[in-house]
């Protein structure tokens, strides 16, 4: 399972190797050779502290001789404001190491950023981090609207008025790694064409069931037919509709994609392709040699949110797993992140009369913090400490909305990205999950 999953976060740009910590060196022509090198050590392995942050500031001198100057922090809020700042004066000897501890308390929960400077006689850098205070305390001032449930309602009503009209090709020379691929075609809301990839084992057990990952796409990835060796999960990868294979009638430029019918939520593009997944399910649903009652909803980024959005509004979803999902907790979005509002603002500016009130009275309907209060299957979430497109004041309401059993992977280092032992940590849950021995 585990390598399943590293390829489908791979494709998704979002799973990396974290190679540990920071280090940064230079060198100097007029001293003798030598360099300095600094290394930055939190004290908590995942960057969350209970009340005071705390970091050793590492910095080794080959040089023969002294090196003095300054080591100085600058903590902000996450959107730029300046929260604390200190300094002290240093003399490391030649061919020495020294650490340097400094402590950061009296902040409230939330999450920082953080620069340590160094400033000595040969050398000059910054290093970045960010760390998290009681994250658990962390909560939106924006509630979502009264008629959110009703509209999620209304919106599947609406794609159950619509014949799926399934179409199952195999895939020539499908089975020639012991996997069957299928290339599946169905109607979804607005009766749009989309399409999907069904992968399963090959098995000679006529009675056997798989069960199904639902692999959801990021923001313009195409999701072609995964393979795999594990016997006991299929595999369906989904195009929603104006992205990969599914471009037939919406096939806008990248940066137009987002703000498609935005002034409208009834129109929406994220409306249509929520509902593109809950067809993926249906489809699902369907299938005699599938598992019902196991189905994961994966994805990384836009295929985060579209795993909590689905996993909020269709309760067939048995496993929700969702790495850095955007989106959540929008209107304190504004002002933190520069993607998605500078297309937001463009597309405003062509629309007479539109207003960034009026989008975000409709962006509340799509909000991945009000769907997560609406999910009941366990939850996996994973997000990096220093993402600049899913920050993680915003994952983390999402993630204290979620009240069904969840988990939390944070990785210290990394942005809009997630560590190989998410992958492992998502297959041995599902794999609890559904039974998979």
């Amino acid at each position: 399972m585990k390598s399943i999953l590293n390829k489908f976060l791979t494709i998704a740009g979002l799973l990396i190797s974290v190679t540990g910590v920071h280090t940064a060196s230079a060198q100097s022509g007029e001293n003798d050779g030598g360099t300095v090198t600094t290394v930055l050590k939190p004290h908590s392995s995942n960057g969350i502290f209970s009340s005071t942050a705390s970091y050793t500031f590492q910095v080794m001198n080959s040089y023969k001789n002294a090196e003095s100057g300054e080591i100085s922090y600058l903590v902000t809020t996450e959107t730029g404001k300046e929260v604390k700042a200190d300094s002290i004066h240093i003399r490391i000897g030649g061919k020495a190491l020294s650490n340097y501890d400094f402590e950061i308390p009296g902040l409230k929960a939330g999450f920082y950023k953080i620069s340590f400077m160094i400033n000595v006689s040969d050398y000059d850098d910054t290093t970045r981090k960010a760390f998290g205070i009681r994250p658990a305390e962390i909560s939106s001032s924006y509630s979502k609207p009264a008629d959110f449930e009703s509209f999620w309602h209304n919106a599947r009503q609406e794609l159950a008025n619509v014949k799926p009209q399934y179409k199952v090709t195999e895939m020539p020379d499908s089975s020639k790694d012991g996997r069957k691929v299928f290339l599946v075609e169905m109607r979804s809301l607005d009766n749009l064409l989309i399409r999907g990839f069904l992968t399963e084992p090959v098995n000679k057990n006529k009675n056997k069931k798989f069960a199904v990952l639902l692999g959801l796409p990021g923001y313009q990835v195409t999701l072609g037919p995964m393979s795999g060796s594990d016997p006991d999960i299929a595999i369906f990868t989904l195009n929603i509709r104006g992205s990969g294979y599914s471009r037939d009638v919406i096939d806008v430029r990248r940066d137009t994609y987002i703000t498609l019918n935005l002034e409208d939520k009834n129109k929406y593009i994220l409306k249509g392709a929520i509902m593109d997944c809950v067809r993926a399910v249906d489809f699902i649903c369907s299938r005699p040699e599938l598992r019902h009652d196991n189905i994961i909803a994966t994805g990384g980024s836009l295929g985060g949110f579209l795993a909590i959005a689905t996993s909020g509004v269709d309760k067939r979803i048995n496993f929700c797993s969702a790495a850095n999902p955007i989106l959540s907790d929008i209107r304190n979005l504004v002002g933190e992140v520069d993607w998605p509002f500078i297309d937001i603002g463009r597309y405003i500016n062509t629309r007479p009369g539109l207003t960034m009130d009026k989008v975000m009275e409709n962006m509340d309907y799509f909000d991945a913090k009000n769907f997560a209060t609406d999910i009941e299957c366990p939850t996996l979430v994973g997000m990096g400490l220093v993402d600049n497109i899913a920050p993680p004041n915003n994952v983390y309401t999402l993630y204290n909305s979620i009240r069904a059993p969840k988990h939390l992977m944070i990785f210290r280092d990394l942005a809009h990205e997630i560590g190989l032992e998410y992958s492992a940590y998502e297959g041995r849950w599902m794999r609890d999950q559904f039974g998979l021995f």
